[in-house]
């Protein structure tokens, strides 16, 4: 057996220059500024983007504490009392109260049942191979890119014969069929990224498979059930198009409904401020939603990613 030894370095001679490997300083200073500008480009478009956005919520609410006189006399100035009763006026006498409510039971139930329906399906299409399982998955697929344009006229004939017209609950049940696409969609990716060890560790511990699914697999899905419940809620609680042709009865009436019913007899009416107030009135649980779980939809964004 023959070990191959690595010979002794030769010392240079006394008059030989030893020549060092330098860097080019310039490229260096180049790459630096290139990335500097490039990050006060970004960052100027987002401080842009940052006030454009904000800016019309701000005054919208700074609106909603004025008297009529000041929105059109100082529209960009503060108000000078806060005029409380704009909004007592819009939640009692325009009925922002009913509207309310309606809109907090309809968004309740179908996101809860969006939820629980579209994370099981999605848990199946993710973990199990069947026959048609790619199918059914092309099928969700394909209702996130069918208009809703298109299905309104046969929808409304469909809830009519079912008897759900003018109902909480048909309006409900509507809105989780609406949302089921890009939920199941949405989690079938994310169920994909969960390790299969916990799961047939539970197996083995003689789980069931709605015990695994339920007590194991769902809690460790819970970035994804946030972020995609903060889209969902969002979508729903903006929805106007479907309530406008499922939900024609004035005391059914959702937010949506309500705040164009608002700004036609306000408008009349010439009662601005309370107007102003409606709209913020809707805005407000929105803007709430999201700030409360902006990290757990950062979170669940990249869960995916990240794993």
């Amino acid at each position: 057996m023959k070990t191959t030894e690595t010979p002794a370095p030769v010392p240079a001679e006394p008059g030989t220059p030893v020549i060092k490997a330098q860097a080019a300083p310039g490229g260096l200073k180049e790459g630096k500024k290139e990335g500097t500008a490039l990050n006060v480009f970004s960052h100027g478009v987002l401080v842009i983007w940052a006030i454009m956005v904000s800016l019309p919520l701000v005054w919208a609410v700074m609106t909603s504490f004025k008297d009529d006189a000041s929105i059109f006399g100082s529209p960009w100035a503060l108000p000078d009392k806060l005029h409380f009763d704009n909004w007592s006026r819009a939640w009692s006498q325009a009925h922002m109260s009913d509207y309310f409510l309606n809109t907090v039971l309809v968004v309740g139930g179908s996101l809860v049942g969006t939820l629980v329906l579209g994370s099981m399906a999605a848990y199946v299409l993710a973990r199990f191979d069947f026959p048609g399982n790619r199918f059914i998955y092309y099928l969700f697929i394909a209702g996130m890119s069918f208009p809703i344009m298109l299905a309104l006229v046969p929808l409304f004939y469909v809830v009519d014969n079912m008897g759900l017209l003018n109902t909480i609950h048909g309006l409900i049940l509507v809105y989780i069929a609406y949302s089921l696409p890009f939920t199941v969609f949405f989690l079938t990716g994310f169920f994909r990224t969960l390790p299969t060890s916990v799961a047939e560790a539970a197996f083995v511990d003689g789980a069931s498979h709605s015990r695994t699914f339920f007590q194991v697999m769902l809690p460790m899905a819970k970035p994804g059930l946030i972020s995609v419940g903060i889209f969902n809620f969002l979508g729903q609680w903006n929805q106007y198009m479907l309530p406008t042709v499922l939900n024609t009865d004035p005391d059914k009436h959702v937010l949506t409904q309500g705040l164009v019913q608002l700004a036609v007899s306000q408008g009349y009416k010439g009662d601005w401020s309370g107007l102003f107030a409606g709209l913020v009135m809707a805005m407000l649980p929105v803007l709430a939603a999201y700030i409360i779980f902006q990290r757990q939809v950062v979170q669940g964004l990249t869960a995916g990613a990240l794993k």
